[in-house]
């Protein structure tokens, strides 16, 4: 299975409210996958994460049928990554006047779909 990588379509969601490491716990699962394929995994893993990847991945379809002119049932996801955005701080009371420091972390999800070449 021969997959284009000069046909890529992206789609990229930004600034999710979520770890970029379980995010990737995911990602990985469906890397390199089909699309039908990918969408089964998503629909019965039991990570909070699969809810923003499935939106993204139904975005990069839907811009390479809209834009591309490609039909979903060709599309293979042949990048798929989770980049660290800013961390949100937070503070946190604690005992004698001290406050502790918390990281609230966001991320950029980037899936990728390109057709196979037959």
């Amino acid at each position: 299975m021969a997959v284009n990588t000069e046909a890529e379509v992206k789609a990229i969601a930004r600034y999710i409210r979520m770890s970029p490491h379980k995010v990737r716990r995911v990602l990985d699962q469906i890397r390199g996958r089909t699309y039908q394929e990918a969408l089964i995994i998503l629909e019965f893993m039991p990570y909070r994460a699969c809810e923003p990847i499935l939106k993204v991945l139904r975005s990069a379809v839907a811009n390479a049928e809209h834009n591309a002119g490609y039909d979903r049932a060709s599309l293979v996801i042949s990048t798929a990554y989770a980049d660290q955005g800013p961390r949100l701080r937070r503070f946190r009371a604690r005992a004698q006047g001290r406050a502790y420091q918390i990281h609230k972390p966001t991320c950029h999800i980037t899936i990728a779909v390109a057709p196979v070449e037959q």
